[in-house]
């Protein structure tokens, strides 16, 4: 299933101090391009109103099981999965998880949660006595037995004051579950080993060389690998991202460093290769600050670093598929397939630095996918959904 605009998701809300957050997930969710319809427990409208959840998913909220009035045959819970590939639960109080569990359907979260046939994610938060109850981790138990996703709450500020085991995880993070839940699971059993970010080539102690990758792309790529089933390695350079969930991730900070993190990890069906690696480094690091006189600068002399993509490409291995990143600024696609047959790549993700949307430090990419038959031009699209696109050529090649 598609995390693209296309899906429609169910986001239900129950009675807990956190349903705020869902008003947060909602945002997040309508940015992301889902078309989302809201449910509401009875109880959860005592935190958050009827109006709100309205006025900005711009549809009613269904919170009665006996208002007939949208519905064709009387069955609003059956309609509802009709139009529905995803499902919800944020946040889930305990008796909605029992009940799940029990099998008991009561209200129009529940009922509607036994007639989905797409993914369910139930995020459940509530005081830590409760979250530590012995039958409430039965109770989760048994809904990841019946194939449910239930992302586990975690330690913070509770409602009460008090700090503990059982606060609702932030709205990305339920993000991410539902996406993971949705994304098709075409690379379980694969390993894939991805590159982000820059290097830095030491000039003294203080200054370096390097270049302004943020390591966004790589990090995309490595999410949506991971959330698509794969065992996924990062080598990243220097940048302030987080980890994406279920990867694994080594840090460097040269190229010489990235090399042998590549080379050590390079034992995978798939290497995707985004870093920003330097091509050059200074022959000799000097070992303290260079100081500034009113003589001419000091002369930098510049030594290459290994071509990690085309050491990778000389090992001729069949049984992995390779793919290396371009950025150019003229020639775009007969640079890129030099690039692919003189490394000995099988995909190769091309952009020019100077289209719009495109380049270092962007939120989306403009991409063409050159491989040894054809060149495929992408619009503009979020780097994850880029990271997308790349895994859909990628699994065929796998084939």
């Amino acid at each position: 299933m598609s995390t693209s605009s296309s899906a429609r998701v169910l986001l239900a809300i129950t009675g807990g101090v956190a349903a705020f957050k869902g008003v947060l997930l909602l945002r997040m969710l309508q940015r992301r391009g889902y078309d989302v319809r809201v449910l509401a427990t009875q109880s959860a409208l005592a935190f958050v109103g009827e109006a709100t959840w309205h006025a900005l998913s711009r549809r009613p909220v269904v919170t009665d099981l006996w208002d007939l009035s949208g519905t064709t045959a009387g069955e609003i819970h059956v309609e509802l999965t009709r139009a529905a590939d995803a499902m919800i639960i944020y946040p889930a109080t305990t008796r909605v998880v029992g009940s799940l569990a029990a099998g008991i359907t009561d209200d129009v979260v529940t009922l509607t949660a036994s007639c989905m046939t797409g993914p369910v994610v139930v995020c459940p938060a509530m005081h830590t006595a409760m979250a530590n109850w012995p039958l409430h981790a039965q109770a989760k138990a048994r809904l990841r037995e019946a194939g449910m996703h239930v992302l586990e709450p975690v330690d913070g500020v509770l409602a009460s004051g008090e700090v503990g085991f059982g606060r609702l995880p932030e709205p990305d993070a339920a993000l991410e579950a539902l996406e993971a839940a949705l994304a098709p699971q075409d690379l379980a059993g694969r390993s894939v080993l991805v590159t982000a970010g820059p290097t830095r080539e030491h000039v003294d102690p203080v200054r370096f060389l390097s270049n302004p990758s943020t390591g966004r792309m790589g990090f995309a790529v490595a999410r949506i690998a991971a959330r698509r089933g794969a065992s996924v390695t990062l080598v990243a350079g220097p940048t302030g991202l987080s980890t994406p969930p279920g990867v694994r991730r080594v840090d460097v900070v040269t190229a010489d460093q990235m090399a042998g993190a590549v080379h050590a990890h390079a034992d995978v069906d798939v290497i995707v290769m985004t870093a920003a690696v330097a091509d050059y480094r200074p022959a000799e690091v000097a070992p303290e600050k260079l100081k500034k006189d009113d003589g001419a600068p000091p002369a930098i002399v510049l030594e290459r670093t290994e071509d990690i993509l085309a050491s990778l490409g000389a090992q001729g291995r069949s049984d992995r598929v390779l793919v290396g990143f371009a950025m150019e600024t003229e020639d775009l696609v007969a640079n890129a397939r030099g690039k692919l047959e003189r490394k000995g790549l099988h995909l190769v993700v091309a952009n020019d630095l100077r289209t719009p949307g495109a380049g270092f430090g962007t939120t989306t990419n403009v991409v063409t996918l050159v491989d040894a038959q054809r060149a495929t031009q992408l619009p503009t699209l979020s780097k994850e959904d880029v990271a997308g696109r790349i895994f859909d050529r990628v699994v065929d090649l796998l084939r």
